[in-house]
């Protein structure tokens, strides 16, 4: 490790995790992880050089920075609360950063109990896929002052292309919930318009070449259409009950701003729908799949 490198605690190695690690060994970080069930990509970091702690409290004590990235805001406060957890070894010079998409008031709760003891906690979450995550170019979203902002930003940009400042304390997680808000939602509208124009025997490599050509086409689009029509609907790697936890997350923390969330939660409602006929450890393209099931219609092969 290089003199000027901050040492790394981090929590949670799997698809995402396991490759933002992964880059911060190559960049020259002394990672310290704290294993789990799944040992494959634990054994995997240990061989590229990573230590292991037995508990997230052992590893914060001998890291400058802790990264946790979770499933969500259950396994965060686990994380920070349970006997050896990280608040127990909170102290004023170390950072703790949560990557996973947490639910906002969590958030400041966690925040403010790391604060009494000196501690500064920072919400990161990423977005794009595990796919960026090994190739260091996922896209990380800062809630946090400015200084320690600049702080972080060497050990973010090890495993990010793209580093974004965007406010304070809590701003990174209610950010990324529109980002999702937004996706799934596209994702939902894409799953719905397939199936009815299967339903009402539109061809769909037609419909896939007009939309390609227009104005609605995106990236999105791309990655999950051409592959469903194909009966590949693996390409976009985030599960649908992972998808449902962050539409929940989002709609609470519209309504706890008084606001409205029509669409949010019909959108919310379709990923619970396809959690329910067993689609929920499939991947957000399987809602194709789901919506196909309810309609008795198949889409792709």
């Amino acid at each position: 490790m290089a003199a000027d490198k901050q040492r790394i605690g981090f929590i949670g190695v799997g698809l995402m995790g396991h490759g933002m690690a992964k880059n911060l060994l190559a960049k020259g970080f002394a990672v310290t992880l704290v294993g789990h069930r799944n040992r494959a990509p634990v054994e995997s970091l240990l061989a590229k050089g990573a230590s292991e702690a037995m508990s997230p409290a052992e590893a914060a004590k001998t890291a400058d920075i802790v990264l946790m990235c979770v499933t969500g805001s259950p396994q965060v406060e686990e994380t920070v609360y349970k006997a050896g957890g990280l608040l127990e070894a909170a102290r004023g010079d170390l950072i703790v950063v949560d990557c996973s998409t947490s639910e906002p008031d969590s958030t400041a709760r966690i925040a403010a109990d790391f604060a009494q003891r000196g501690t500064t906690y920072v919400d990161a979450p990423l977005t794009r896929t595990p796919k960026e995550a090994e190739e260091g170019r996922l896209n990380v979203l800062v809630g946090a002052d400015a200084a320690t902002f600049e702080k972080l930003r060497p050990v973010l940009s090890a495993f990010a292309e793209n580093v974004f400042h965007v406010g304070g304390s809590g701003a990174g997680h209610k950010t990324k919930l529109f980002n999702n808000f937004l996706a799934l939602g596209f994702a939902s509208l894409l799953a719905e318009a397939l199936v009815g124009a299967a339903k009402t025997g539109v061809n769909l490599e037609a419909l896939y070449k007009l939309v390609s050509a227009g104005p609605i086409n995106n990236g999105l689009f791309q990655m999950i259409v051409p592959n469903a029509l194909k009966g590949d609907f693996a390409q976009m790697r985030f599960a649908i009950a992972n998808a449902a936890k962050d539409l929940r997350y989002y709609t609470h923390m519209i309504e706890s701003a008084g606001s409205t969330a029509f669409l949010a939660e019909c959108i919310h409602q379709n990923l619970v729908q396809a959690v329910a006929l067993g689609f929920g450890e499939k991947f957000v393209p399987s809602l194709i799949e789901a919506q196909a099931k309810v309609n008795g219609v198949k889409i792709g092969g």
